[in-house]
């Protein structure tokens, strides 16, 4: 695997990076993709496996679901987290109330 310096931050990240917008299947991401967390812990050891260490999510995907099952992914397979640069977006409306989007929680 080839890794790539991440701006000027010193973090060194795989070239290719896992998606987890397919991690869940909750409300409108179904259409997306449905995996659950044995799937999701396959998927993340081989992508491991294979020196991927960058691993992409959002609170968004499957109301937080992608989160939720890629965090118990890294505990299931005792993964050291200080390993993995995990990106995720925090911007997406989780609901419909005035302090279910924004960023200045």
């Amino acid at each position: 695997m080839k890794y790539k310096l991440l701006g000027n931050t010193g973090l060194k990240v795989s070239e290719l990076c896992l998606g987890a917008m397919t991690f869940g299947g909750r409300g409108t991401w179904t259409a997306i993709g449905t995996l659950q967390q044995e799937q999701v812990n396959q998927l993340v050891k081989a992508a491991v496996d294979a020196g991927i260490n960058f691993i992409d999510t959002a609170n968004v995907y499957s109301e937080g679901m992608s989160e939720k099952l890629t965090g118990q992914a890294i505990r299931d397979l005792g993964l050291n987290r200080d390993d993995l640069v995990i990106a995720t977006k925090v911007r997406g409306a989780m609901g419909e109330g005035p302090n279910n989007v924004g960023l200045s929680r």
